[in-house]
C-alpha cells in the first residue's frame, strides 16, 4: 500500500483499491444512506489473478471510504474465484450479491455457476447463500451457453428478472439470456430464454450485461470484448424479449470496459466503468471511471454527464471569456495570466497541478477545425483534443461527432495524473490511460478555416476523494 499510494501515477479522484490489481465494477447499490461500490480485486499482486470483491462506500459520491474485502472464494465449497455480478434487495428485505462462481479445473468459458451471498446491514459482512448455486447449468435445460456469467438483476412491475452474458455456441450468436425469480428469497429461478441476440455476426460474446429503464425506454449495455455498446428499445415482460430501436457506443476510448450501473434514491441512474491499461510494477493497477449520470434524448440516444456531485471536488476556478480564434492560436496558462504571443495568441494560466477539470464552450460558426493542447512539459507530449466538424479526436482516439444548429462544442475534460476522461456535447465519451504529466497545465487553443470563439474556458484543480 505505501508504494502504491506514493506512486506519482496513482489517480486521486478516481476510485482505486488501496493497492494491487482491480478490474470490473461490481454490485453498485444505494443502501441505508450509503453508496456502495464493489470491484474485482486480485489482492496478492498488481497483475491479474484470482478475483475477489473489493469494497468502498460513500455518503455523497464525493468522499469514499475503503472497506474490507467483501467476498472471497469459499475453498471449502469448491470455489477458486468470485467473478463479476450485482447487488439487490430480495423480497425479505435482505441485501444480496449475485456473482459468477468459478470452481477448480472448470474452464470459465464452458462451465460456471451463479451464486449469491447475503449481507449485513452495513454490507461489510457477507455469508454465502445456503441455496448456492442459485442458478446452475441444469436450469438451462438442453440449451448450452458458453461464457455464462455476470448476473444482473432488474425489476419490471412486480417481477424480478436476472440477465447473464455469453454466447450460444463456441462460435457466434452472442446473446443475453434471461431468468425470472420464482420466490421472494431470489434463490429459485426459471429460464425464460434468449432476451436479446447481438445483431453483429462478428460479436464473439457479450459480457457484463446491464438492463434498466430510463424514462419509458429500456437500455441494454453489453461489453463484447471491445468497446462497450448500448441498445435502446422496448421490453416485453410476458415474452421476456427485448427489441432494440437505436444503438451506440458508450465510450470510444481503449481503456473503458465492463460498466455497471446504480439507481440512486431520486430515480436517476449512474454508471461506472473499469479503466485498465496501466503499466505494471507500480503496486497498483486499474481504477474505476468517474460516475456518469445517464439520460436519453428524444430520439433514443444515450446522454452521459459527469455526476453533478463531482463539482464538490473543485478548488478555486480560473476563468476566461470570449477568446477570439480567427485562424489563430491562443495559449491559456492556467494561473490567471494572459500574455500576448508572437502569433497573435494569448497565454492563459492554471495551477501547478496535474489533477484538473477543464470546461470549454466553443462556438464554431465558420471554423473548420478546432484544437486544444493541454500541458507544457518538456518530458511528455501534450494532450491534444481536436475537432474537424465530423470527428472528435483525443490523442490517437477518434469518435464521430457532428454539430447542429449553432455549432457549439462543449467539452468537459478530467485529467487525473495518468487517467484522462473527455465528455463532448453529452454524446461522446473517451477514456484513456496516459503517461502521467508533470504538475503544470497550460492550454493552447487553435482554430482555422474560419472563425471560432472560446466563449468560456474554466479550470479547477481537483481534490482527492479519500
Amino acid at each position: 500500500m505505501p508504494r502504491a499510494q506514493a506512486d506519482p501515477n496513482h489517480p486521486i479522484f478516481h476510485v482505486t483499491a488501496p493497492a494491487q490489481w482491480i478490474n470490473d465494477p461490481n454490485g453498485p447499490i444505494f443502501y441505508k444512506g450509503y453508496y456502495h461500490l464493489f470491484y474485482q480485486l486480485h489482492p496478492f499482486s498488481d497483475e491479474s489473478g484470482p478475483k475477489y470483491w473489493g469494497h468502498v462506500r460513500s455518503r455523497d459520491l464525493v468522499k469514499w471510504e475503503p472497506l474490507p474485502i467483501a467476498l472471497w472464494p469459499s475453498a471449502e465449497a469448491g470455489e477458486t474465484e468470485v467473478w463479476s455480478g450485482c447487488c439487490t434487495v430480495n423480497g425479505l428485505g435482505e441485501p444480496m450479491a449475485f456473482y459468477t462462481s468459478i470452481g477448480p479445473g472448470k474452464p470459465a468459458f464452458d462451465h460456471a455457476e451463479q451464486w449469491a451471498a447475503i449481507g449485513d446491514d452495513n454490507l461489510i459482512s457477507w455469508r454465502k447463500s445456503p441455496g448456492n448455486p442459485v442458478l446452475s447449468e441444469a436450469l438451462n435445460g438442453g440449451t448450452k451457453i458458453y461464457d455464462w456469467r455476470d448476473p444482473f438483476i432488474f425489476h419490471d412491475q412486480k417481477n424480478t428478472f436476472l440477465v447473464t452474458g455469453g454466447h450460444m455456441a463456441k462460435e457466434g450468436r452472442a446473446a443475453v439470456n434471461i431468468y425470472e425469480a420464482e420466490n421472494p428469497e431470489l434463490t429459485k429461478w426459471k429460464y425464460r430464454g434468449v432476451m436479446f441476440q447481438h445483431p453483429d455476426a462478428g460479436a464473439p460474446t457479450v459480457e457484463c450485461p446491464n438492463f434498466f429503464k430510463l424514462g419509458n425506454q429500456w437500455v441494454l449495455f453489453v461489453s463484447p470484448y471491445g468497446k462497450v455498446q448500448y441498445f435502446v428499445g422496448d421490453f416485453d415482460a410476458e415474452t421476456c424479449r427485448f427489441r432494440a430501436r437505436t444503438r451506440g457506443c458508450l465510450d470510444y476510448g481503449p481503456n473503458f470496459y465492463a460498466p455497471n450501473t446504480m439507481q440512486v434514491p431520486d430515480g436517476r441512474r449512474l454508471v461506472w466503468g473499469w479503466v485498465g491499461g496501466f503499466p505494471g510494477g507500480h503496486g497498483w493497477n486499474g481504477c474505476l471511471s468517474l460516475p456518469r449520470l445517464l439520460t436519453l434524448s428524444r430520439d433514443g440516444q444515450l446522454r452521459q454527464n459527469p455526476a453533478p456531485q463531482l463539482t464538490k471536488l473543485r478548488g478555486k476556478a480560473v476563468k476566461f471569456h470570449n477568446i477570439l480564434l480567427d485562424n489563430s492560436t491562443e495559449t491559456v496558462r492556467m494561473a490567471g495570466m494572459k500574455l500576448p504571443l508572437k502569433n497573435n495568441g494569448v497565454f492563459l494560466g492554471i495551477w501547478n497541478t496535474n489533477t484538473i477539470e477543464i470546461q470549454a464552450e466553443i462556438d464554431m460558426p465558420t471554423a473548420k477545425n478546432f484544437e486544444m493542447q493541454i500541458g507544457d512539459s518538456k518530458n511528455t507530449s501534450p494532450i491534444v483534443v481536436s475537432f474537424n466538424g465530423t470527428e472528435l479526436q483525443v490523442m490517437d482516439v477518434k469518435a464521430p461527432l457532428t454539430l447542429t444548429g449553432e455549432r457549439k462544442l462543449n467539452l468537459r475534460i478530467f485529467l487525473d495524473r495518468s487517467v484522462l476522461e473527455v465528455f463532448a456535447n453529452e454524446t461522446v465519451c473517451i477514456t484513456k490511460t496516459i503517461p502521467s504529466h508533470a504538475a503544470a497545465a497550460n492550454l493552447k487553443l487553435h482554430a482555422d478555416g474560419g472563425s471560432a470563439t472560446a466563449k468560456l474556458i474554466q479550470a479547477w484543480p481537483m481534490k482527492t476523494i479519500w
